[in-house]
Order: C-alpha cells, then structure tokens, then sequence
C-alpha cells in the first residue's frame, strides 16, 4: 500500500473546496505515484504545506510534535477559516493489509478498497490558542477513529528542512538514534536479561552487557573504597537509633534496551579508524542512510518525507542521494522488506535534472501540477528526450516565474541586459532564461502545457525567422528562403509554422526578419551602432582579447563607419546586412558578440522604438502587465 492522495481544505496556502479555473485560494487535490515523488517551485509556493499537511494526517516516527496553531488556518479577504481538513488516502493494499485495517477500509463498488485518514482542526478559543483535533478514517471523516495500533502503522519518517544532523545521532534520553535502532528487527531479542553475576556464561544481549557493565563497576576497588567511606564515616553517624542509612555506587539509569540504545551514537570514522569531526554534508548523508535504514525494514507502507535533501551537500552527492532515494523507491533493496515511497520538496536544479521529468511535480502559487504521463502535452519520447537532456541549467526553468526559452547562447547573454535596459530587468521579476539549442524547443515548452488548467508561468519561445533580405550574397544565405521571392500567404504559412505549439502560456516570439543580429542591427540606427561595436570587438578579440586601450580604438573606427553610413544615407537594411556579416561567415562568434554588446548596453540609452518589435512584446508578456 501506498498515499496515493491527498485532499487538503482551508489549511495556509490552500483554500476552500472547488474554485474556478486559474483561481488562487483553491483547495489541494494531490495524487502520488508508490515510487519517487519531487516538488520543485520558488519559495512559499505550498511545498512546506503540502509535507506539514502528511505529517499532521499521519503523524511522524520521530517524538516531535506537530502542534496546530492559529497561522495553519486559511486566510482569505481577510477572514481567518474556523476548520481545516487533510484527508490522506492509500490504495494498493494487499490481502494482509487489508487484514490489518479490515474495518477502516472503504470499498468502492467494484473497485480497490482505500484506507482513508482524515484529519480535522477547529478553532474554539482564538484569544487562548484553543483548538480541537480530531482523526478519523473515511473519506469524510465519519469512519472509526483512527486507533494507537493502526496509527503506529502509518506513522511516516521525517527529515526536516533545517536539520542538525550530527544532533540527532548523538547518545543521549529519547535519542533519535534510539529511536531508530529500538525499531530495527535485529535489535528485537536484545532486550533480553539472562544475567547471571554468579555463572560462567557471558553477556550476550546489550542489556546483558550493561548489567554486567554495572556489576563490574560496583566490584571496582575504588567505587567500593568510596562506598565504604560515605558509609562508615557519614551515613553510620546521621543513624537515629535502630535506622541504618546505607549508600552504593551504581550506573546512573536502569539496565533497559532503551537506555542501552541511548548510550550509543553514530560517527563516521576515517580509514585509520580515529574519530574526527566531519562537516555537516556527511553528517546529513549519515542521518539519511540511519533514517533509510530503519525505513527498509518496515512491512508496511514505508513512506519517507524529506525537505531540501540538498541541505549542506555539494552537486555531486546531491545526485548520489537522488539515485540512492530513487533505487529504495523502485523496489526493495538487499534487506528491505517493502519498497520506500518518497516525497520530498527542493530547490535544487541538481536534484531536478537528476529526477525523471514524470516524478515531478510543480508547486506554483498554492496549485500543484504533476508533470507524469497523461496530464501534460509531452509525447513518450519527450519524456525520453528530456530524461536524457535535461542538464543542472535548464532545470532551472521548474523555479521560475517567467521563462525565456532561447535558441542560442548569444539571445542567453544578450537577452537579460537587453530587458534591463528597457526597464524590464528579469531578476526583478524570476524570469529565467533557458537555452535549448536549435533542436528540441517545444520538446521543454511542452512541460509547461496542459489538458486541463495551465500552469501559471508565461513562457516565451524567442526563434529566428532565418528568412534572407534581398541582395543576399549566395554565401551568406545558406540555402534559406529570401522573402522577397515569397508570397504574404508563403511567409504567414512559415510564421505559423514556426509558431505551431503556441497553447497555454507558452507563446513564441519569431524575429521580424532573419536573426536576432540582423533585426537589432536593422531596426534603429541606435542598435545598429551597438550591433557593429560588438562584431567589430569580436572580430578582434578571436586573436586577442581586448583592453580597455584598444577596445577604445575599436569603437572609435566602428563609430566612424556608422557616420558615414548615415552621411551616405545608407538604408538600415543594406548596414544591417553588412554588420551581421562576419557572424554570418564565421568571422567572428555570436556570443563573445553578444557579451560585448551587453556590456555596452551599460552606456547606451535604449528606448523601446530601437529595439525590434518582436523582443519588446516578448519581454511584456513574461514581465506581466507592469511592463507595459
């Protein structure tokens, strides 16, 4: 068995039952998958919320409590909700489950039996904090309470966001260590005492060996010494009359397994077998593995949740623990007993890109969209193209607010200062740019589009016409089209064409004439000016690198030809061509092109008029409305 849904009404993020379309505030309706289950979305989205809601339903094999409070309750126009419900559903269960929970099942007609867990907060007393919880079985809730032992059952594990891991293994009363290794089966007969102070059998069992631990220590010269003297000098003189007062020397606690387990603690030792402290990424590792270990050995329903398993661990072992989660998700592992499910929330880019695209799910604004097959556009060998391609850089796209999807690297340098420039700077507004490359485009705008509601996230593909001005050279046409050897209905068929996976919040953006290069340089004097300090810098620095001596000069003779381009009253066009040349027959490179004309967007005033069209309404779209 396995939570396969979750149903959350009226708690923080997540508002009241059944809203419109696209409306913030709506209730949750999650489902999950029996394996890996990845939550990726920008900061206060409802990830937390999500987790908080499971472990309120099901409560945690940790001894932290969860205690309801004011804050868990919705607010919406100002009111704060009176209740709040989670409902946890789990489905799959096999005839020894079903035993387990036979009367809390519920059976629909002709299909799998469910164990519903309902969860239910009312605020009674707001002035004094006084809330009443209720946890029940059903759908509804008005099933059989949720008893002691089936509760047990369904306790999930917990790794907390912000967690001192090197804390948490250390020796100590009610140890989460303990705790852990008192649930592991081979600690199951250790708890048995068959001491004999007198026999010549030895300890065999951890309470054994702290008994015999305690009688060595009481036999000890030195402990009996001082025993002797408290006795003989203090005690035997604060006797009245026929009271004896009479002390020893012992371990301080009883010789239980649990006091047994909460001497102990967990270290990780070098090669040499010496203790060192170690940093905080390895002691995190350390806690998982003790978590996991524990996890695989449970019969039923082992459900692990974590937040940001990236905490204090670099790329690469970010990685190693997303293959390590995924494998004991898949099926049991040598020792385990059940497969783990996983839910866990991040905001890394490394854990996404090493997460198949169907494991994820996006958390937006308090509304959550699975990526699984089914419910996106994505066809199988999408899935199978971003599995493969989907690197640490274009992961970032799960975190955004708005998403530039470029073809090249110049539009992924050039871009972002470009929009800054005009007032509509991308980090102001968690726009991202993501560089696909000239293949697979709509392969990754297709994550973001949908049979049902779209997720909120504007993206903008920006692509080049790649139609040739007339007066073209052979050469630098390379086998495109002219448009001036084409029809209105031939050029709108390639537009259309170009734009044909617009749907949802994804729109494409196509160059007015050919390429980002040639329309900057040929839709004001302005850029064009900009466009040829940039290739004439490029074209220098393929040798060497410029200095601020001779990128000066550079400039200064660029400036001079565009002078006397407008003293010739040369056309746009016919300078545009000639600028974008040296890109063209790899006289100079598109990028180191780009990061140049970026850093001289710093100096050049840049109105919207001087920028092509195409870009301007591209920016607006992903910036909203206060771009406009």
């Amino acid at each position: 068995m396995y939570l396969a849904h979750l149903r959350v009404e009226n708690f923080r993020v997540f508002g009241c039952a059944a809203q419109s379309e696209g409306e913030t505030n709506a209730s949750l309706e999650l489902s999950f998958t029996a394996g890996t289950n990845v939550l990726v979305g920008e900061n206060d989205s409802g990830k937390t919320a999500i987790i908080d809601a499971i472990r309120l339903c099901l409560q945690t094999a940790a001894t932290d409590y969860y205690r309801v409070s004011q804050d868990d309750f919705h607010v919406e126009m100002g009111a704060r909700a009176e209740t709040f419900t989670i409902v946890c559903g789990f489905t799959d269960l096999s005839v020894e489950e079903q035993a387990v929970f036979l009367e809390l099942l519920t059976h629909d007609a002709g299909g799998p039996a469910w164990l519903y867990v309902s969860f239910k907060a009312q605020r009674m007393d707001p002035v004094r904090n006084r809330i009443s919880v209720t946890t029940r079985t059903g759908p509804d809730g008005n099933g059989p309470a949720l008893d002691g032992a089936a509760r047990e059952l369904l306790r999930a594990t917990y790794l907390r966001p912000l967690r001192d891991a090197e804390a948490e293994l250390r020796s100590g009363r009610g140890s989460r260590l303990s705790q852990i290794l008192a649930g592991y089966p081979a600690m199951k007969d250790q708890g048995v005492d068959a001491y004999d102070p007198e026999g010549d059998e030895p300890p065999s069992t951890l309470v054994e060996i702290l008994r015999r631990a305690e009688h060595d220590i009481r036999d000890n010269h030195a402990v009996s010494v001082v025993s002797e003297d408290i006795n003989s000098a203090y005690l035997q003189r604060f006797a009245i009359g026929s009271d004896v007062l009479r002390a020893k020397i012992s371990v301080a606690t009883d010789a239980t397994l649990a006091r047994a387990l909460e001497r102990l603690e967990l270290n990780l030792f070098a090669e040499s077998d010496h203790w060192t402290r170690r940093g905080l990424g390895y002691n995190n590792a350390l806690f998982m593995a003790a978590e996991l270990l524990l996890l695989g050995k449970s019969e039923l329903a082992p459900l692990l949740l974590i937040e940001e398993p990236e905490a204090h661990l670099h790329p690469q072992l970010q990685t190693r623990i997303m293959d390590l989660l995924r494998d004991k998700a898949q099926g049991p592992q040598e020792g385990d007993r059940a497969p783990v499910q996983v839910i866990l929330t991040t905001h890394s880019p490394n854990l996404a890109s090493s997460t198949p695209v169907d494991c994820l799910t996006l958390v937006v604004r308090g509304r959550t969209f699975p990526l699984r097959h089914g419910v996106t556009q994505l066809a199988t060998e999408d899935y199978a193209f971003l599995t493969r391609f989907l690197d640490v850089t274009k992961a970032n796209m799960f975190f955004a607010r708005g998403l530039a999807m470029v073809e090249g690297d110049a539009e992924a340098l050039f871009l972002p200062a470009l929009a800054a420039a005009l007032g509509m700077p991308f980090n102001e507004h968690g726009v991202s740019v993501v560089n696909v490359g000239h293949t697979g485009l709509f392969r990754y705008s297709r994550v973001f589009q949908r049979s049902g509601e779209q997720i909120p996230i504007p993206v903008a593909c920006v692509r080049d016409r790649d139609l040739v001005p007339a007066g073209t050279s052979e050469k630098m046409r390379g086998g495109l089209r002219c448009w001036a050897e084409m029809t209105e209905q031939d050029i709108e068929e390639h537009i259309t064409g170009l734009c044909s996976e617009d749907g949802g919040p994804v729109k494409t953006f196509v160059s007015t004439w050919w390429t980002l290069e040639y329309d900057l340089a040929a839709t004001s004097w302005t850029m064009a000016r900009l466009m040829h300090r940039a290739v004439k810098l490029a074209q220098v620095a393929k040798t060497a690198w410029p200095d601020t001596v001779k990128t000066q000069q550079v400039i200064t003779r660029a400036d001079k030809v565009i002078d006397r381009w407008l003293h010739q009253n040369v056309s746009l066009q016919q300078a545009a061509l000639t600028i974008y040349r040296p890109l063209k027959l790899n006289q100079a490179s598109k990028s180191i092109t780009a990061q140049f004309a970026a850093h001289l967007l710093a100096s050049t005033p840049v109105a919207k008029s001087d920028v092509p069209p195409y870009l301007v309404d591209a920016f607006q779209h992903l910036c909203g409305e206060a771009a406009r």
